[in-house]
């Protein structure tokens, strides 16, 4: 049911209600969250036994072809599934309390092009191009085209409405897309490198890799903590979060930075993974409300969960190959995207 902004959340309600029973929910999901990373520790094109896992972990042996496995292949694989999936379920659920919009998520709205297409300009250009300067790469191509969105549906008639914020974004993708197309053509060597990273992958990545995006994603992610009653207010619109002597400028300046720099760090680890930001807060909804307070936190934590099952899935379907995960989540994401937009039309 639409409330007086036009969205279609219920009512935000800041009193503590259920923060019992909401805070009990954390320490479950916790808990599955790390009965989650170790069985995916355990899957692969051959299954281990917890046994193996469990010691590969504590007793770490390198004359250990098991052990091997596990830290240099699967354990890298599992912390990105678990950072890139609390940040986009964080990064999709600020984007959609401050815009108001039900449809927002950092692939809907062109972030993820964005920061994919800098990527892929600067391994064109560069090809020798370090690591460790991916991932402020991506936020630059994210930031960039997150400016530019919102300036062109701001100029459209109505103003940075959410359908306008979404098609304009569905058109920068659409057409940064067809620039990175256009990029591979005159660069095989940059297509071969990066044709499995740019379907949404999480193979193939090292410790280093996580070490280097790890402080930016947990700093982001502590942040997102701290804005989340702001985001709370903003979500009751602007012109009651300025009744109540809110900046809002500056809030979803924040928030911006935000989901840029949490968007910039999940594409340069695992390529544009689109509609995790979009299927895991409006979850996480059903069962916490609207209150920010308690959507972020367990965004976070389903998002890690949901995007390990979800590789998980990718890993074993047609084993002993492997379909890149990119494909799942667009396969579970798409029919819900096609259900927000029929119920948005009504």
């Amino acid at each position: 049911m639409k409330n007086r902004e036009g969205t279609l959340y219920p009512r935000v309600n800041l009193k503590r209600h259920g923060r019992v029973g909401r805070s009990a929910g954390i320490v479950v999901m916790s808990w599955l969250l790390a009965s989650m990373f170790v069985w995916h520790l355990a899957l692969g094109a051959t299954s281990l036994p917890m046994a193996a896992v469990y010691d590969a972990l504590f007793h770490f042996d390198s004359s250990n072809f098991n052990h091997l496995i596990v830290k240099s292949i699967r354990l890298p694989r599992a912390l990105v599934a678990v950072l890139v999936g609390a940040s986009l379920s964080v990064a999709g659920a600020l984007m959609q309390g401050v815009t108001r919009n039900p449809l927002a998520e950092p692939g809907i709205l062109g972030l993820m092009a964005g920061a994919s297409f800098a990527v892929v300009c600067a391994m064109t250009i560069f090809p020798s191009v370090a690591t460790e300067f991916l991932p402020w790469i991506a936020a630059l191509g994210a930031l960039v085209t997150a400016i530019g969105v919102w300036f062109i549906a701001q100029s459209v008639p109505g103003g940075a409405t959410p359908l306008a914020l979404t098609l304009t974004g569905a058109a920068i993708t659409a057409f940064l897309g067809t620039l990175i197309s256009v990029m591979y053509l005159l660069s095989q060597d940059t297509f071969e490198q990066l044709r499995v990273w740019l379907t949404g992958s999480l193979a193939g990545r090292r410790l280093d890799d996580v070490t280097i995006a790890l402080p930016a994603i947990l700093a982001m992610l502590a942040f997102a903590m701290s804005l989340s009653r702001n985001v709370t207010v903003l979500a009751m619109g602007d012109s009651m979060a300025k009744g109540i002597g809110a900046n809002t400028a500056w809030l979803k300046g924040q928030v911006l930075m935000c989901v840029v720099i949490l968007t910039a760090c999940s594409v340069s680890l695992a390529g544009p993974l689109g509609f995790v930001g979009l299927v895991v807060p409006h979850t996480v909804r059903l069962f916490v409300g609207a209150d920010y307070r308690w959507v972020v936190p367990y965004s976070a934590l389903f998002g890690a969960i949901y995007l390990l099952g979800v590789d998980a899935i990718a890993r074993v379907l047609i084993r002993p190959e492997e379909i890149s995960t990119g494909i799942i989540t667009a396969l579970v994401g798409g029919p819900l995207f096609i259900y927000l937009v029929r119920k948005r039309a009504h």
